[in-house]
């Protein structure tokens, strides 16, 4: 098949309105259009089944029925670009936010970006973190000056709504939401030894562990964190990143 024969046969799978494309055959009699619908649906079928079992959280949320018309939608403008399915739907968290029927639930684009982090943590590549040992042994001076490698699983997320507890919460078999706060939070996901950690942070945590995502010194970091959290106890919220599995290495100026 030529480039621009497999390109025709990609697009009508995805867009029922496009014509059959050329060269394809069916047994005599057999109703090419037709045969052709089924497998188109039988792909949107296949990466629907993708999207649930990387956003089940979202799933539960909003039901079965709307979850398959909502992702549905989402195939139709979404092919995959990638021979690995396991890298298919990390734009669906945006798609949900720009997605009107499920404008009454403001909080879904979030809780798919948990679920997107989670996904992409379980993925990610592999590396050793450091812990309190390694950060203690640093001289005081020195560490304030450096910056500090980032676990390649790592994952932030700072959301006006309780996406962690309503991540945790569906991770039982009957989730009760009857007791959840509703609040802003931030969510960190890591993977420290091939375990992946879901953790709601305090805002002064979650504004250090930004800054350190984003290439701070440490210094640079705190000074964040305390415009923030002026009652952040410094050395409890380093401690909470570090036994996350946050850091990799001590990267000295």
């Amino acid at each position: 098949m030529q480039h621009t024969e497999f390109a025709a046969f990609a697009a009508a799978l995805h867009d029922p309105g496009a014509p059959i494309p050329e060269g394809l055959t069916a047994p005599q009699g057999a109703p090419l259009g037709e045969r052709f619908a089924v497998y188109r649906n039988n792909v949107h079928a296949s990466l629907v089944d993708v999207l649930a079992d990387r956003f089940p959280v979202v799933q539960a949320l909003v039901g079965a029925a709307f979850f398959r018309a909502m992702t549905r939608a989402f195939v139709r403008t979404e092919r995959p670009r990638d021979a690995s399915l396991f890298r298919y739907g990390g734009s669906f968290p945006a798609f949900v936010a720009g997605f009107e029927p499920a404008g009454e639930l403001p909080y879904l684009p979030d809780v798919a970006q948990v679920e997107n982090a989670w996904h992409e943590s379980w993925g990610a590549a592999e590396a050793e973190p450091i812990g309190l040992r390694e950060l203690a042994a640093a001289p005081p001076e020195q560490l304030l000056r450096s910056r500090l490698g980032i676990h390649p699983a790592a994952r932030l997320l700072r959301s006006p709504w309780p996406v962690g507890s309503l991540w945790s919460a569906h991770q039982q078999a009957d989730p009760d939401l009857s007791s959840l706060a509703w609040q802003a939070e931030s969510v960190l996901v890591t993977r420290p030894q091939a375990e992946i950690h879901v953790q709601a942070l305090a805002a002064g945590a979650a504004s250090l562990a930004a800054a350190l995502l984003a290439g701070a010194t440490l210094e640079q970091a705190y000074d964040a964190a305390f415009a923030e959290d002026p009652a952040l106890d410094p050395g409890q919220a380093l401690r909470v990143l570090a036994e996350a599995g946050l850091f990799t290495e001590i990267i000295v100026p």
